[in-house]
């Protein structure tokens, strides 16, 4: 069973998924307080450290923890379009360099790295160098939550990494194949010519139209990335009038919500609709909901499970576990 380290834990959207694919969270980190009671009250053996910046291998090693998998979504704050657009050289998400530390100090098996899709244009190149710097290969598509049911958009870069000379473990985002992601049995998937964006339904037997294409270039892998950050930045860093990229509530969204309602897989995991009910046996008008801000914000950082389920799936495929 391959041993889980969650860093910017949040609320174990990572760790959910993860466990589901049958990996083992030994270990979080998270600093803000809510999100720490949100995972103590689910996972009340697993120890929680406070701050990635004071984090080290030999502290997880002192504490008798095993690492084989580092997951993690690092702060978007300054890579999203929604903020001063500083990059990954800003003041939070610069925390990544605290991330890329503790890959070379403790060298998992795996790395799994999830941001918004304008890491794309604001920061892939200075991940995936630093990767390579520490004897890892790297493999990101940009998966929206969408296309595994959820009734939202949530455009996300998904990366997965793997140590030089790991056997078997190629190709779990990205093959030959389709140039894209690898669907699990029963995911329809058409093959996408260069420079498309990649195509991908649930158990649908059908391709999705026009509207329902993920938005820009999305999928490759780090032996076909040089020079190609220019045209990435172009389709993610453009401000436009809408900002359709931050905002998911104007009514041409909803409708392409709408559309991709129905894409719910129809594998037994996926198949539970009521997860994807907004706001589940709840009135309209709520009075008093305790810590909703806390709630909300913690959703709002958090992933969709089902996504590294099915990254944790192919992994442990591909390891023939």
């Amino acid at each position: 069973m391959l041993k889980v380290l969650d860093l910017f834990s949040g609320i174990g959207g990572f760790s959910l998924g993860l466990e589901r694919a049958g990996m083992k969270t030994v270990a979080f980190c998270e600093i803000e307080e809510f999100p720490r009671k949100v995972l103590r009250k689910h996972w009340p053996e697993v120890p929680i450290y406070e701050d990635v910046r004071t984090l080290t291998a030999a502290r997880l090693a002192a504490d008798g923890i095993g690492v084989d998998v580092i997951c993690g979504g690092f702060p978007c704050q300054d890579i999203s379009n929604a903020g001063k657009r500083a990059g990954i050289e800003g003041e939070r998400s610069g925390l990544w360099s605290e991330y890329a530390r503790l890959i070379g100090e403790i060298r998992p098996q795996f790395v799994i790295v999830e941001n918004v899709a304008a890491l794309l244009g604001r920061g892939l190149s200075r991940v995936l160098g630093d990767l390579a710097e520490v004897g890892y290969d790297a493999e990101w598509h940009c998966i929206p939550a969408s296309y595994v049911g959820a009734p939202h958009r949530r455009d996300r870069l998904w990366i997965v990494a793997h140590a030089w000379g790991a056997g078997g473990a190629e190709g779990v985002l990205c093959d030959k194949g389709n140039n894209g992601f690898k669907a699990e049995p029963g995911w329809a998937v058409k093959p996408i010519q260069s420079g498309e964006a990649p195509l991908f339904m649930a158990h649908t037997g059908r391709i999705p139209n026009e509207s329902q294409r993920i938005s820009g270039v999305g999928a490759g892998s780090s032996s076909s990335y040089q020079g190609q950050e220019s045209q990435w930045e172009r389709v993610w860093s453009t401000p436009t009038d809408s900002r359709e990229d931050v905002a998911d509530s104007n009514s041409e969204q909803r409708e392409r919500n709408e559309r991709t309602i129905g894409i719910i897989a129809e594998h037994a995991d996926f198949s539970r609709s009521s997860w994807w009910e907004s706001e589940p046996q709840l009135g309209r008008v709520a009075n008093g909901v305790p810590s909703r801000v806390d709630r909300l914000k913690g959703l709002g950082n958090a992933v969709v499970p089902q996504i590294p389920e099915i990254i944790g799936k192919a992994i442990m495929e591909a390891l023939h576990v």
